[in-house]
């Protein structure tokens, strides 16, 4: 067990920031800048002018680059060894308690186009609906667990666009595309396949359009001018995760706070205290100074560890809004990064702060890419010579390349 990390007999705090989606690529219309250099963030840029400043990788050169990974490769969990798919983890958050037997699937409610096309011809316009009201996509998920729904079958309402079936006795190593990897094209070429034992899931997005084209929610919401939350896509089978528990490889108390199931999933199954904030969205518009209370009193109720995760880039970059995604950067440096600084410095004790994406969503891209990401770990008790402004250049610049992002935390906790 590893020695809890202390500084002149008072306990070291711990705040992880994490930004997701937050790196990006140069972009013209920003003169060559990527979104974080175009934004304002003196709170980010002051921290990186003293501190551990480099690149990481946190996602295997063979695995998919989703969140799942990257979040777990950060928490210190390989995610060659406990990475069994995203679907479980935001089961878990749900409450759903998992059979050995059970599969989960994330279920996506997504606006496919409605020109009269065969399903297959169908374009995916937005893999998440305009971002749909919970309470709007609950009444979709209730419609198709109506339909489909049986004893080997139960469709779970998450948050937003995001939501969950279980299956019994289900595939989990069917390979299904992810609809945010395919934003603009013809579905046909990417949907389940029945000669590769995808039948089943392929009849119920077909018969989801049916169900969920003209229900009176999508019909409300193309009065208000929103995109209808038209058919389910189903991908990221898995079965239920075991972690080992967090505070015995780390001896620290930790905590977890984000709207995103699949974050919280993790914190819980990691033995993790996860901590909802009233008014978050997973969106550029969340809840940033309720994140910051929260963490704050987390701190105070005794947490060495707070592991912040915020959504808001990572979906300004699926949705190319170049304005929001500066505007969710700089909220984030502002709100919740500048308030909780202040209660560390004024809290007497030793603290650090270790800020990264997870992974680059670039607006080019509109999906997640593998490459390394920017990090900096900042330590109150120690001066080193960091970067002028935090961004992709200037981390990369310093030559500081970490290969595997679950050794992070050991740095982040060294004495």
């Amino acid at each position: 067990m590893r020695p809890h990390a202390q500084k002149r007999g008072l306990t070291m705090k711990y705040l992880v920031l994490i930004p997701d989606g937050m790196a990006d690529e140069p972009i013209a219309a920003f003169g060559g800048k990527t979104p974080m250099q175009q934004a304002k963030k003196p709170v980010m840029d002051a921290l990186a002018r003293e501190a551990l400043v480099g690149t990481v990788s946190n996602v295997p050169a063979d695995m998919v680059p989703e969140s799942d990974t990257a979040n777990l490769a950060i928490l210190s969990y390989d995610p060659k060894v406990f990475s069994k798919g995203r679907s479980p983890l935001e089961a878990v958050s749900m409450g759903i308690e998992m059979a050995p037997d059970e599969t989960a699937y994330r279920c996506n409610v997504v606006t496919l186009s409605d020109e009269g096309e065969a399903y297959e011809d169908k374009i995916i316009l937005d893999h998440s609906a305009d971002e749909i009201t919970t309470a709007e996509a609950d009444e979709l998920i209730k419609a198709l667990q109506a339909h489909f729904g049986n004893a080997e079958r139960h469709f779970y309402t998450g948050v937003s666009y995001r939501h969950c079936l279980i299956r019994k006795n289900g595939n989990d190593r069917y390979s299904f595309m992810r609809p945010h990897d395919i934003l603009g094209k013809r579905i046909g070429d990417y949907l389940p396949r029945a000669e590769d034992g995808g039948a089943e899931f392929l009849q119920m997005m077909r018969e989801s359009f049916e169900i969920l084209n003209h229900h009176p929610v999508n019909e409300a919401r193309r009065a208000r001018g929103l995109k209808p939350a038209n058919s389910a896509w189903f991908w990221s089978p898995g079965k239920k995760p075991q972690l080992p528990s967090f505070k015995e490889k780390w001896s620290l108390n930790g905590a977890v706070i984000s709207a995103v199931d699949l974050i919280k999933g993790i914190g819980l199954c990691a033995g993790m205290r996860s901590i909802d904030v009233e008014g978050a969205t997973g969106n550029v518009h969340t809840n940033y100074k309720g994140k910051a209370d929260a963490a704050i009193t987390a701190f105070r109720e005794g947490a060495d560890l707070v592991y912040v995760h915020v959504e808001g880039p990572d979906e300004c970059g699926h949705r190319a809004e170049l304005e929001n995604k500066v505007i969710s950067i700089e909220r984030i440096d502002a709100e919740i990064l500048a308030p909780v600084l202040s209660y560390l410095k004024e809290s007497g004790e030793d603290f650090k702060i270790m800020i990264l994406p997870d992974h680059p969503t670039p607006i080019r891209a509109r999906t997640h890419t593998i490459d390394a990401v920017p990090f900096f770990i900042y330590a109150s008790d120690a001066t080193l010579a960091g970067v002028d402004t935090f961004d992709e250049a200037t981390a990369a610049a310093k030559g500081n390349y970490l290969a595997n992002g679950y050794q992070l935390m050991e740095i982040l906790t060294a004495n």
